[in-house]
């Protein structure tokens, strides 16, 4: 097994962060990125970019960070107890895009890496991510395309990788106090250190990568299309099912606040606006059932 590069793995999220960012502000036409640089007291930082008030974009917010720690928190070792008694370092680029028209999906994004060490022993490492869409309004041909696009770029790498990651993905991203899904899903993995490192880094530089791919023309095809009050309406209400999965489910977010990381960068999830109402039911037949009806269900969609 190679030994992990932790240099050549935070460089290419550096790098990544900036093309994202770039490309976004393309994709929005007006509005920019502001950027906050930040220190973590325990070791480590990051920078944080967010794009508000734009033409397309209501709210985006893409982070770099690369922290480190002398003993891992609580939900690590939970999940790894293997991990007690060692130093971590963790890095990645996460990104979360709430767009103004609500006919232009949702998206979240992230590339991760991950190392403890301890002396005497060997380190373990992993990598993580994925994307995954949570439209508001469904459209068949942006869901086959969003999963055709993830089912190309995994298939260098096995013809079980994609079916695998979609299901983790359809798992994962599961509001199980709601019993629906957050949205139509995509990719997402965790724990990947086989069958070596170069593999392993090569995936997830291909995830990272082939998000603006999946993303770009979806949005290019739907910001132009007209709304009103129904659809924001509409939009906040099932904004307000983000929020709930990522306060209550994401481990990431978990992990993030347990460590002492930084409560702007891990919170930059939410949306601007939201709003909960009790008891909602859409109408039958309508654009805003069948969300729920043909789209967020499990579906093998290529």
């Amino acid at each position: 097994m190679n030994i992990p590069n932790i240099e050549k793995v935070k460089n290419f999220f550096l790098s990544l962060h900036d093309h994202l960012c770039t490309q976004l502000e393309q994709l929005d036409g007006r509005a920019t990125f502001m950027e906050e640089c930040w220190q973590r007291e325990e070791g480590g930082g990051g920078r944080s970019r967010i794009l508000t008030e734009g033409q397309v974009f209501e709210k985006a917010g893409v982070n770099f960070s690369h922290i480190t720690g002398a003993a891992m928190p609580a939900s690590a070792t939970a999940h790894r107890p293997e991990l007690a008694g060692r130093s971590y370092q963790a890095m990645g680029v996460s990104l979360v895009i709430h767009p103004l028209n609500p006919y232009v999906p949702t998206s979240h994004a992230n590339v991760r890496f991950f190392i403890a060490e301890k002396e005497g022993e060997p380190p373990v490492w992993w990598f993580g991510g994925g994307f995954d869409l949570t439209p508001y309004y469904g459209f068949t041909e942006d869901a086959i395309h969003w999963h055709t696009v993830a089912k190309n770029l995994c298939q260098p790498f096995g013809d079980d990788i994609y079916p695998k990651y979609k299901k983790w993905c359809d798992d994962y991203f599961f509001i199980k106090h709601r019993d629906e899904p957050r949205g139509i899903g995509g990719l997402f993995f965790d724990d990947l250190n086989t069958p070596d490192f170069d593999t392993c880094f090569n995936f997830t530089q291909a995830v990272g990568n082939g998000f603006l791919l999946a993303y770009s023309p979806i949005v290019e095809r739907r910001k132009g299309i007209t709304w009103g009050d129904r659809e924001r309406a509409f939009q906040l209400y099932r904004r307000s099912r983000y929020v709930e999965f990522n306060l209550v489910w994401d481990r990431g977010t978990l992990f993030g606040l347990q460590s002492g990381g930084r409560t702007e960068s891990i919170l930059m999830s939410m949306p601007p606006l939201v709003r909960w109402e009790y008891g909602y039911s859409p109408e039958p037949s309508s654009p805003e059932s069948e969300l729920s009806t043909s789209f967020l269900i499990k579906k093998d969609w290529v």
